[in-house]
C-alpha cells in the first residue's frame, strides 16, 4: 500500500511541483521515496512495504526492457499464480517469452501482465489497486483502477496542456497546478449524500477514476475517455434450480478463498474485530489457515451504551487470538477529532471511527487489517434492505391519489415530528416506489427539498440510479450500494483515516468473484429472514447464536449532545462561515442551525455535521468560492 502522483506536460518539468506532491502524501508510505522524470512524464511514488520488504520493492519500478516504468498503490492477491503464468514462455502468432522476474513484488508482475496481455491484463487481476504505467516508446500512460473502487486515484486535466493525478486530492491541490475552486455542481448532491458521486469532486475540474476503469494519456495530452473493463451491470444471474445447499457451498468456498487470498504479506498484520457477524466471521477463517494467533483489535468505550467488548472478546476467546482491546473514554475520542478532521482528504460526513481504530492498531506495530466491510452490503445487512424490498413490492399502491397514498406518513407525523417522519412522507410522494427512485431518499441526509433551500446555486450532479431489472430488489440495492455508498464514503473514508497512520486495510468481502455469485443470486435465496441469513448459513458453525442475533450496533455517539457543547463553538463558527460563502442561502443555512439548537426533533445532528465538515475542509485547503 502506498501513495503515487504524477505529471504530464510542460509543468512535469517543475520539480518543486512532484516534490510538493510526494511531501503531501507521506504518511500514505513512511518507507521509501522514489521518483521519475523524462521529457514532459514525471512519475512519483511514497512506500508502505507489504509485500517484498527488500530495497527491490523500490519504485518507480522498470521493466526488464527498459522500456516501461510503473507506481502502484494497493495488493494484487492472486499475483504468485500470475507470475507462474508469465514465467512460461507461450507460443501462438508469435512467440511470447518467459519475463525475467528480478523481484519478488507483485509491482513486478503487473509490468510483466500488462507487457504480455496489454490493456487485457486488468481481467486477470484480483486486488485492490490503482496505478499508472509509462509507455517510454509510444509516449503514454496507462492507469487503471480496481474493479470495486477500493484505492482512489484523483486526476485533474487542463486540456492540452496539464494531466495529474495523485492517490489522494490534497496532494493536486498543494501541487500549484490546479486552481482552488469550488465545485459548485457537486455541492447539492453533497448536502444530501455528505459525500460526492464516483467520478466527482468537491473541486472544479478534478475527478476520480471510476472503479473497474482505465484510461490512457498520450504525451501530446489529446483527448480520451475513461473506459469500463468490468461492471456490476454485466454480471450474470445464476440459475434458478440451483439448491440453497450448493449456494450455501458455493459462499462458503468463495469467502474462504479469498480471505486465504488476502493473508499473503511480509509484515505485521491482523485484523479489526468488532464483534459484529463480519468482522467476526473474517476472524474465524483467518483462524483456520493461520498457524500462528491472529492479532484482532478493538476500540471500545468506558462507557456501556457504546461498548461492544463483550462481543469482540467473546469472538478473540473462542478462536483464541492474540487480543487488543483498546479502552476509550468518550472524551478522549473527542480529543482526538482535531487530528482526524485535519487527515480528511475529502470531506465527508463519516469516517472518524475509522481513525480512531487505525491510530490505536498501528501503534500495536501492525501494517496490514483485513476488515469486514462489505459484508452489510452485499449480504442485505442494513434495515432499509427489507424496507424497500417491501415497499417495492407495495409498488401497485403508488398509484393512488397522494393524498391517499401519504395518509399514513401524515398521520404518523402528528405522533412525532421528526426528520424519519418527513423521509416517511418523501418517500409516500415518490412517483413510484422502485428501488432506483426510493434508495436515493433512504441513503439521504437532507431531502433534496432541504438541500435546495440552502443553496443559491442549483443542482447539477443528478441523484438516479438505473438499473436492469432482471435482477431482484435486493440484488438492486446491493448495485446500488456498491456504486455509490460504498466506493464514495466507507471505501474513500477507509482509505483516508487508515492511510493518515500507514495502515493497509484490507476487504474480503469484496473480492470481485465473490460479489459476482452473491449479486446474481435472486432474492428468495438471500432474503435476511435473520440477519443475513445466506451468511450465516453458509459458515455455519463459526459463530455462536447470540453473536449472530445481536442488534446491530456500531460507532453510534452522542454527536447531538457533542455538538450542543464541547463542540458548540467549533461547530457554530463553521455554520456561520458557510452560510456566509456565495453559493449559500445565509438565512437558511443559519436556521438550520438554530433549529438544532433548540432541540427540534425535525434537525437531528446528522443533518448539521456535515456542513460543519465542510466548511472546516474548504477552508483548511484555502478553498474559493
Amino acid at each position: 500500500m502506498c501513495g503515487i502522483c504524477g505529471i504530464i506536460g510542460e509543468k512535469a518539468n517543475n520539480k518543486g511541483s512532484l516534490s510538493t506532491m510526494l511531501q503531501a502524501i507521506a504518511h500514505r508510505g513512511p518507507d521509501d521515496e522514489g521518483t521519475f522524470a523524462d521529457n514532459n512524464i514525471a512519475l512519483g511514488h511514497r512506500r508502505l512495504s507489504i509485500i517484498d520488504l527488500s530495497k527491490n520493492g523500490h519504485q518507480p519500478m522498470f521493466s526488464a526492457d527498459g522500456r516501461y516504468a510503473i507506481v502502484y498503490n494497493g495488493e494484487l492477491y492472486n499475483y504468485k499464480s500470475l507470475k507462474l503464468e508469465l514465467q512460461r514462455a507461450q507460443s501462438g502468432g508469435g512467440t511470447t517469452m518467459a519475463y525475467p522476474f528480478q523481484t519478488q513484488s507483485d509491482t513486478e508482475v503487473i509490468l510483466a501482465a500488462y507487457m504480455r496481455w496489454g490493456v487485457d491484463c486488468l481481467k486477470y487481476f484480483n486486488g485492490m489497486f490503482a496505478f499508472a504505467i509509462w509507455d517510454k516508446e509510444k509516449k503514454e500512460l496507462f492507469i487503471a483502477r480496481d474493479r470495486l473502487g477500493i484505492k482512489p486515484l484523483y486526476f485533474y486535466w487542463e486540456q492540452g496542456k496539464t494531466f495529474a493525478f495523485a492517490s489522494e486530492l490534497r496532494a493536486l491541490l498543494k501541487s500549484g497546478l490546479v486552481p482552488k475552486k469550488l465545485n459548485t455542481g457537486a455541492l447539492h448532491y453533497y448536502l444530501k449524500r455528505q459525500t460526492t458521486p464516483s467520478q466527482h469532486t468537491i473541486i472544479k475540474d478534478v475527478q476520480m477514476l471510476l472503479p473497474g476503469y482505465y484510461t490512457i494519456i498520450r504525451e501530446d495530452l489529446s483527448p480520451t475517455t475513461q473506459k469500463p473493463y468490468w461492471s456490476l451491470k454485466d454480471i450474470k444471474n445464476q440459475p434458478e434450480d440451483t439448491s440453497y445447499e450448493e449456494v450455501c457451498t458455493n459462499v462458503k468456498h468463495l469467502l474462504y478463498d479469498s480471505v486465504e487470498q488476502q493473508l499473503v504479506s511480509d509484515a505485521p498484520f491482523g485484523a479489526f474485530l468488532s464483534g459484529g457477524i463480519d468482522s467476526s466471521l473474517i476472524v474465524a477463517i483467518m483462524s483456520k489457515y493461520l498457524t500462528k494467533k491472529v492479532d484482532t483489535f478493538s476500540v471500545n468505550f468506558e462507557e456501556d451504551q457504546f461498548n461492544e467488548g463483550p462481543y469482540a472478546r467473546q469472538i478473540a476467546k473462542q478462536y483464541d487470538t492474540h487480543h487488543h482491546d483498546i479502552v476509550l473514554s468518550l472524551k478522549s475520542f473527542l480529543s482526538k477529532l482535531p487530528a482526524a478532521l485535519n487527515a480528511m482528504d475529502h470531506p465527508s460526513g463519516d469516517g472518524m471511527n475509522s481513525y480512531v481504530v487505525s491510530e490505536a492498531t498501528k501503534k500495536e506495530g501492525i501494517k496490514m487489517v483485513l476488515s469486514g466491510l462489505g459484508g452489510d452490503e452485499l449480504f442485505a445487512g442494513y434495515p432499509f434492505f427489507t424496507r424497500l424490498y417491501k415497499l417495492e413490492k407495495a409498488n401497485w399502491a403508488s398509484g393512488f391519489p397522494k393524498p391517499v397514498v401519504g395518509l399514513p406518513a401524515h398521520i404518523y407525523k402528528l405522533f412525532k415530528n421528526s426528520s424519519s417522519a418527513d423521509k416517511l412522507i418523501e418517500l409516500m410522494n415518490l412517483p413510484n416506489w422502485k428501488t432506483e427512485t426510493t434508495y436515493p431518499v433512504m441513503r439521504s441526509a437532507l431531502s433534496s427539498a432541504e438541500a435546495t433551500s440552502l443553496l443559491n446555486v442549483s443542482a447539477s450532479l443528478a441523484d438516479t440510479i438505473s438499473l436492469d431489472e432482471r435482477f431482484g430488489i435486493l440484488s438492486r440495492l446491493t448495485i446500488d450500494e456498491l456504486s455509490s455508498y460504498l466506493p464514495d464514503t466507507l471505501l474513500r473514508d477507509t482509505d483516508q483515516m487508515s492511510m493518515a497512520h500507514a495502515l493497509e486495510v484490507r476487504v474480503p468481502f469484496l473480492d470481485y468473484r465473490l460479489v459476482e455469485y452473491v449479486v446474481g443470486l435472486n432474492d428468495k435465496t438471500k432474503y435476511p429472514v435473520t440477519p443475513k441469513k445466506l451468511l450465516t448459513d453458509a459458515t455455519k458453525g463459526l459463530l455462536p447464536e447470540n453473536i449472530i442475533n445481536r442488534p446491530k450496533m456500531g460507532f453510534t455517539f452522542p454527536w447531538a449532545m457533542w455538538m450542543k457543547g464541547e463542540l458548540k463553538t467549533f461547530c457554530e463558527a463553521k455554520m456561520i462561515c458557510l452560510s456566509k460563502r456565495p453559493q449559500f442561502n445565509k438565512d437558511n443555512v443559519q436556521y438550520l442551525w438554530q433549529s438544532f439548537l433548540k432541540d427540534s426533533n425535525k434537525t437531528p445532528w446528522h443533518k448539521i455535521w456535515h456542513l460543519v465538515v465542510l466548511e472546516n475542509w474548504l477552508t483548511e485547503n484555502e478553498i474559493d468560492g
